[in-house]
């Protein structure tokens, strides 16, 4: 490892036990199993053959969106199978007979036969009640999708809602003046959006599991900054590095949530001035939702130049950002900056194709 900093464009994923990360030729996955094993596995990166037009700027952040999107809940379910957590949401009965004939080893024979035949039987009867792999996609599938409409409904309908159902007994919702009208109505919107967002994120925070994944989050930044440094990544190296980087998950969620405030400052101007009145709530929730992409695109570009650049501009964007990886992003211990050394060094291209 030479010993000058650059920038970088890998990047990575905190997942259940273990980190993902992304270069320019390869993915790879590190993650610990039960019984404390590194089990890493690798995926070719793939070229995706698309229309010019694709990789335009605002454009390309759309599809950098979905394909990151994609391969992310990918490499978490994975996660989650190697690192046993399926097994550990609801022990089954081959887990609980198993453990118990490994507790009966020093008993007689006789009693160890009978363990080892339970578990045989157990197991057949857990074969018997396996659902089908195509049942449990689907099941996936449903689970994303409802997902998704919940943050819709919290982040879209929630907030026009309550201000709609507010400005009915607040006359100072209720002005003369259009225009300010709609600056206030933007304005809630935004401060509960964003309420909404931290308080949600401090609340996951809490549960036991989501802490132990932001602190692989740590320790993914930890390791991009160690690398980008030029140092050699080591352990030691890597603990003293910074927690919070600028190109995180977390800043473009925030980012994204600023540019559909700023931007939702300008539909009831707009329809002011094409229609001579504002919209429904139905109907401006609906152009907030037309306008998404067009917010993905922005929010990408941002953190784009923010990654590559250092002065005091980025500094200003990446600062709500950084504010709010305090609570999504942990200091790691060892073993998972091990995993994370692990995943990095499978995806650094001998090329040097990674440097911004």
């Amino acid at each position: 490892m030479n010993a000058c900093a650059i920038k970088t464009s890998i990047g990575g994923q905190a997942l259940m036990e273990g980190i993902m990360m992304r270069g320019p030729q390869r993915t790879a996955m590190a993650v610990r199993n039960p019984q404390g094993e590194i089990v890493i596995e690798e995926v070719p990166g793939k070229a995706t053959r698309r229309p010019r037009i694709c990789k335009w700027p605002i454009i390309r952040g759309v599809f950098g969106f979905i394909d990151s999107m994609a391969l992310g809940y990918k490499c978490l379910m994975r996660s989650a199978e190697i690192s046993g957590l399926e097994d550990l949401v609801e022990e089954s009965p081959k887990k609980k007979n198993q453990r118990q004939a490994e507790k009966s080893s020093d008993q007689p024979l006789c009693e160890v036969d009978v363990a080892k035949e339970s578990v045989a039987k157990s197991d057949e009867k857990n074969e018997d009640e396996k659902l089908p792999a195509w049942v449990m996609n689907v099941m996936m599938v449903v689970t994303v999708v409802l997902a998704v409409a919940i943050a819709f409904g919290l982040f879209f309908f929630l907030p026009t809602a309550l201000y709609e159902l507010i400005a009915k007994y607040v006359a100072f919702f209720k002005g003369e003046n259009s225009i300010l009208n709609s600056l206030w109505k933007s304005v809630f919107e935004g401060v509960l959006k964003i309420v909404l967002l931290v308080g949600y994120m401090a609340a996951i925070s809490l549960m036991k599991d989501i802490r132990r994944t932001f602190m692989f989050h740590g320790a993914e930044h930890k390791t991009i900054f160690c690398y980008e440094a030029g140092l050699e990544l080591t352990v030691e190296n890597i603990r003293a590095q910074r927690r919070f980087h600028p190109r995180c998950g977390t800043s473009f969620l925030i980012l994204m949530l600023l540019v559909s405030i700023f931007i939702s400052f300008f539909i009831d101007p707009i329809s002011l001035a094409l229609a001579g009145n504002t919209l429904p709530a139905i109907w401006r929730t609906c152009v907030r939702l037309l306008l998404f992409p067009l917010v993905m695109g922005i929010g990408y570009e941002l953190i784009k130049f923010a990654g590559r650049h250092d002065n005091l501009l980025t500094r200003i964007i990446s600062a709500p950002g950084m504010w709010l990886q305090r609570l999504t992003v942990l200091e790691p211990t060892d073993d998972m900056i091990e995993c994370a050394i692990e995943a990095v060094t499978r995806v650094i291209p001998e090329d040097g194709s990674d440097k911004l």
